[in-house]
């Protein structure tokens, strides 16, 4: 059933969702903070970076996002700029400028992570973005990278709480057009499941 915001997921669907895709995770302190590119919340995404630094979540970032149209600068430039201004050394956050979707901002910032630090040197990663685009991040970073312990911290600025997305008409139309885009890319190798079912049932 659609309606002028997309598909209406079911009940069982949305349980499923928030069990499986909405997931939150134990955070303890990371080698790098990937901070994927966006338009949308930058001022949350950057807040909320600013806090996991300033508690000592990780050592190093990384920006990721290329110039978007409607704009001169890259998403990583407006996203690391704010975080310099609000604290965070610039000489702890590469820069990614190039990366216009999901898996590019993996595909072409694994070589500036390994440039800079060395791939080898890094054992855990924050995931940093959108709710509603949520185990997408670590899901996509766990098809190039699987050797890291990853973690994933989402922001968003709907007054809606999370638990009650499926009853706001915006959230709920992102929600469930990246939780339909799962399984095809699942099936087309752009990523890989994670976190292991049993770990989602025991979460």
């Amino acid at each position: 059933m659609d309606d002028r915001n997309g598909r209406l997921p079911t009940e069982a669907e949305i349980a499923e969702i928030n069990a499986r895709h909405l997931i939150d995770t134990p955070l303890k302190p990371a080698d790098l903070l990937f901070v994927f590119g966006t338009r949308e919340d930058v001022c949350a995404r950057v807040e909320q970076a600013c806090r996991l630094w300033r508690a000592g979540y990780f050592r190093w970032g990384i920006v990721s996002g290329g110039v978007t149209p409607g704009s001169d600068l890259s998403e990583c430039e407006i996203i690391r700029s704010a975080m310099i201004a609000r604290g965070i050394p610039a000489d702890k956050i590469l820069q990614e400028h190039r990366a216009m979707n999901t898996g590019e901002n993996v595909m072409f910032s694994l070589p500036v992570i390994d440039a800079a630090l060395g791939l080898n040197n890094i054992r855990s990663v924050i995931c940093l973005g959108n709710s509603w685009t949520a185990r997408r991040y670590p899901m996509t970073l766990h098809r190039h990278w699987p050797e890291v312990e990853k973690m994933l911290v989402t922001v968003d600025s709907f007054r809606t709480p999370r638990a009650l997305w499926h009853t706001d008409p915006e959230f709920r139309r992102r929600i469930v057009n990246e939780w339909d885009k799962i399984e095809p890319y699942k099936a087309r190798g752009f990523i890989a499941e994670w976190p292991a079912a049993s770990a989602i049932a025991g979460s």
